[in-house]
């Protein structure tokens, strides 16, 4: 059993917390530690969880419900908090009270008077409430970047967006532009996808070529006739 000015031990919290899981409130008296009130009993109501606050001891002292910590409490012993009985008077000394001759004059009254009990003046340290955690607040980061590289109509687009807000509207790049810019995603099939747009490219400018360069042939040969025939 701990002695005040002690403190509770693990094995007597444990103790305490079987005994109000069995419906009992064990008494505890306060040890130095918890200032003005040393000395005095009170009743364990609850206990609180640990992790959230060191002062989860929960005593009832008066009227009162507040949190200790185990070293601010001690388990109380025996017959603690119980008032003491009043002595009665003795038999002897009530016979001799009433076999005391009747004079009026000097008769002194020999029978205790009952004492009364003036009102206790109970203090109260007033503990600070156990503070709950407070949970940090995140801050809330920038909008997504969103930038877009697109083909269409035989030419490359680049676009970027924040959010809902558009930071540059679809501008032309030059294939070679984009193909640097592919270049830089490591993914099979997007690097696939631009080399057979950039050879059907190939293959129709090549044909539009050949196809100027017979007519600058033919051009060419019509101003040679015409040179001729001056």
């Amino acid at each position: 059993m701990g002695a005040a000015g002690q403190g509770l031990s693990t094995d007597e919290v444990q103790s305490i917390r079987e005994a109000l899981a069995a419906g009992r409130k064990p008494k505890v008296v306060f040890t130095a530690s918890a200032g003005q009130i040393a000395g005095q009993v009170g009743q364990v109501v609850e206990l609180t969880d640990p992790a959230v606050s060191d002062e989860f001891v929960v005593v009832r002292f008066g009227r009162d419900e507040l949190p200790f910590s185990p070293a601010d409490v001690a388990v109380a012993p025996r017959g603690a908090g119980r008032k003491a009985a009043e002595p009665q008077p003795e038999p002897q000394e009530q016979e001799q009270v009433q076999a005391a001759p009747a004079e009026p004059e000097f008769v002194l009254d020999r029978v205790p008077q009952q004492r009364r009990e003036e009102p206790k003046v109970e203090t109260v340290e007033a503990k600070p409430a156990a503070r709950r955690p407070v949970k940090a607040v995140k801050p809330k980061g920038p909008a997504g970047l969103t930038v877009t590289l697109a083909y269409a109509d035989g030419e490359w687009t680049v676009a970027a967006q924040q959010g809902s807000k558009s930071l540059a509207k679809p501008y032309v790049v030059k294939p070679a532009e984009a193909l640097r810019m592919v270049a830089l995603v490591d993914v099979p099939g997007v690097h696939e996808a631009v080399e057979q747009i950039m050879a059907a490219e190939r293959a129709e400018a090549e044909q539009q070529a050949e196809k100027l360069r017979a007519e600058l042939a033919e051009i060419e040969a019509r101003l040679a006739e015409l040179r001729e025939a001056r």
